[in-house]
């Protein structure tokens, strides 16, 4: 016996049987494909969280990684990292101990260095012996300003401006008070030292003498003296050298102005870095801009470098204005 089937019933089965598997199959595959997308990435949670941690924090954060759930292997990460930075933080600690007690351990040698070299000149009558003792009091007032900038860097770090107390502060007789106690050495350098109150952008025609920001007022003052310190000591002798302040919006402006030889535009970003100076004339270290930007970031401020025409330099700090109670 025979029986003919035709190919056409034969198709329309095979296509019939491969609907009804493959429907089932690709719903159980994308499933498949999300539960195990699901899993994978909760397993990755706490590597992800590990580094939101890390990417975060702040450069000078060295506090220990705190994670509470998390795998076992997670875990071992986490405690391998907080060695580290436990570490690292016990190294920085060292060094700015050592930083300080170096510079505090300077300071009194290096005074009685330069009364030495200054009786000697008042005593000394070559002019060769002179020429070598003026030489070394230079060297000894200079050691002892950099000493001086050292400390000055030391209080100014995250870690030890945190312990410090935030007060209001009053920028504008704040300016006033420096400018006039820095007017009898600018006269000694030789240099027009002084200080415009600009009119309030009310217009009422006041000085905006009532300016306040939060902060530290020690530090405040150490950032302002470095600025008008370095301007007289780069500007040269003949110069101008302006302070100013006013606000701009919910800013404090504070500007130190001069009319020496300035700065490239080039080597704007690069005098803040620590002991690079911005021209070789003057007798500065290289720390006073970096000290400035230190303490002026911990305040939550900017500052900033402009060339002035014809030739010098003017320095902006920005500072947020205390909030109206």
């Amino acid at each position: 016996m025979q029986v003919a089937k035709s190919r056409a019933s034969r198709e329309a089965l095979a296509r019939r049987i491969l609907i009804d598997t493959a429907l089932p199959l690709s719903g159980l595959i994308v499933l498949m494909t999300l539960i195990v997308w699901a899993g994978i990435r909760a397993g990755l949670a706490p590597l992800s969280r590990l580094r939101r941690l890390v990417e975060d924090r702040h450069p000078n954060d060295l506090n220990p990684i705190r994670m509470t759930a998390a795998p076992a292997e997670v875990h071992a990460l986490v405690m391998a990292l907080n060695s580290l930075l436990a570490s690292v933080r016990r190294n920085v600690e060292a060094q700015k101990r050592f930083i300080s007690d170096a510079a505090h351990q300077l300071r009194t040698p290096l005074a009685g260095v330069k009364s030495q070299a200054e009786l000697a000149l008042e005593a000394a009558q070559e002019p060769q012996l002179r020429a070598r003792l003026e030489r070394v009091r230079a060297s000894a007032m200079r050691s002892a300003h950099l000493v001086n900038q050292l400390l000055t860097l030391a209080r100014a770090e995250p870690e030890s401006a945190m312990k410090q107390g935030q007060v209001p502060v009053p920028v504008g007789p704040l300016a006033r008070e420096l400018t006039a106690e820095m007017v009898p050495r600018a006269l000694q350098m030789g240099v027009d030292l002084g200080c415009d109150e600009l009119e309030s952008p009310e217009g009422d025609g006041r000085a905006d003498t009532d300016l306040v920001v939060i902060g530290n007022p020690l530090l405040l003052r150490e950032a302002l003296v470095n600025l008008i310190d370095n301007a007289m000591r780069y500007a040269g002798r003949g110069s101008i050298v302006t302070v100013r302040t006013r606000r701009e919006g919910e800013q404090v402006v504070i500007e130190v102005e001069d009319n020496g030889p300035g700065i490239p535009t080039a080597d704007h970003a690069r005098v803040f870095e620590r002991f690079v100076r911005g021209s070789n004339d003057g007798t500065g270290c290289g720390l006073g801009l970096a000290i400035v930007r230190e303490i002026i970031l911990q305040h939550g401020g900017s500052v900033s470098l402009y060339n002035v025409v014809p030739h010098g330099l003017r320095v902006r700090v920005s500072l947020p204005v205390r909030a109206r109670t």
